[in-house]
């Protein structure tokens, strides 16, 4: 089983910042990724339909031999994490939540401002680790319909995508926040553009390092470690496998076969 490969998914495009940050961390670990194109964005979907697509896609993967499941998607966590837990309790599964705890503990304004989709933060999920980690703190929270769209298009660079990230910065920026929490996997390939219109004291926050911190100590304590060489990386989508292999090069930084979906 250790030289079985590692599955990541998300609603699209996305989960690729938090592959980077797994091939970075884990060299050797050879990668399924799963891209539901098809039915973006969860976001605005309801929590029983994203659970639904999480089962499919879970199933999908184990069946191809993933020794490990990692959910690239908020939204797709607090949607459908405890579910697949409970029916795959022996399988290695990490899952993504809103960087709550560290944006709290990093702020010196006492202000945390939440960039995130609509599903993520009206989940009950959301408003725990608020309870639990923000109460000496401000969270202002800022729902963000149309970025993921964008950026599924291999949009990073447009006027249109400027004019409309900076509607939902300007803001929390005016609140006082000095620390944003990037609550989507989706906009840490925003970062270059926030950069430009965010001021150099404030801090940008995301979990993909740390989820893949996470997977390697859940497949070390399981001896699941790949010894290497990883094998070349594996795509299927539920939409165009065409418009996936043309986002490739460009978050991914490098080329690759995929394959189409149905289900």
């Amino acid at each position: 089983m250790r030289d079985a490969p590692v599955a990541v998914f998300d609603s699209g495009v996305g989960g690729l910042s938090v592959l980077k940050e797994i091939q970075a961390l884990l060299p050797n670990e050879s990668i399924l990724y799963f891209a539901d194109c098809g039915h973006i964005p969860y976001g605005e979907k309801s929590p029983a339909y994203i659970r639904r697509r999480c089962e499919v896609i879970a199933g999908f993967l184990r069946e191809q031999g993933a020794k490990a499941l990692v959910i690239a998607c908020n939204t797709a966590t607090v949607a459908g994490a405890a579910d697949l837990r409970q029916l795959y309790p022996d399988w290695p599964l990490v899952a993504m939540e809103p960087a709550v705890k560290p944006a709290a503990a990093a702020t010196r304004s006492g202000v945390v401002g939440v960039l995130a989709t609509t599903g993520t933060l009206q989940s009950a999920k959301f408003a725990a680790l608020l309870d639990r980690f923000a109460n000496d703190v401000r969270v202002i929270t800022q729902p963000c319909p149309g970025l993921v769209e964008m950026i599924e298009d291999g949009d990073l660079h447009s006027d249109a995508l400027r004019q409309l990230l900076r509607s939902y910065v300007e803001p929390l920026l005016e609140a006082g926040c000095d620390t944003l929490i990037l609550g989507c996997t989706h906009y840490p390939f925003l970062k270059p553009m926030l950069l430009e219109m965010i001021p150099a004291s404030i801090s940008l926050i995301d979990t993909g390092a740390a989820v893949a911190r996470q997977l390697q100590r859940l497949l070390e304590a399981r001896d699941l470690l790949s010894r290497g060489p990883a094998r070349e990386a594996q795509f299927w989508t539920t939409a165009n496998p065409y418009h996936l292999g043309n986002i490739l090069p460009i978050l991914w930084n490098k080329s690759g076969v995929v394959q189409s979906f149905t289900g």
